[in-house]
């Protein structure tokens, strides 16, 4: 009997752990000024507590694959890398999906806050490094179900 209690009790534990990468993702591309295409495959964080959330935590994250932080509205947005283990950089996006800044490599755990040099719509957070090796730059426009 105390084994199946304890199996009863574990249950939602063995379920969720089986379900961590069960995460839904959309598409996203990012084009580039001379035409290039990037495809990723990102989160949406477009609630309150799943933009506070973020990627906290996360020890790792793929090259083609990010979060897309949306907004309510336009407005300058300030970002930290609290309790985040991973490099990252962060394309502020407007509400035409144009790349308006980009902070490159934030540094992980650091509580400085990076804010958009204008009102934006959108942000998207990629691996750290990523901007250099691809070529992105501000002015590139980002495609996604995710930005109407």
């Amino acid at each position: 009997m105390k084994r199946f209690l304890l199996l009863l009790a574990l249950l939602p534990v063995l379920f969720l752990a089986g379900t961590a990468d069960a995460v839904d993702r959309v598409p996203l591309t990012i084009v580039t000024a001379d035409g290039r295409s990037h495809e990723f495959a990102v989160e949406v964080a477009d609630n309150a507590e799943a933009r506070g959330r973020g990627l906290m935590f996360r020890e790792a994250l793929a090259d083609d694959h990010g979060m897309l932080f949306v907004f309510p509205r336009r407005q300058r947005i300030a970002m930290w890398m609290r309790n985040t283990p991973l490099p990252l950089d962060m394309l502020f996006i407007g509400q035409d999906g144009t790349v308006s800044s980009i902070h490159e490599r934030a540094v992980p755990y650091s509580e400085e806050t990076i804010v958009s040099r204008k009102r934006v719509r959108y942000v998207l957070e990629v691996i750290g490094g990523t901007v250099d090796r691809l070529g992105l730059a501000v002015g590139d426009r980002i495609d996604s179900p995710a930005i109407p």
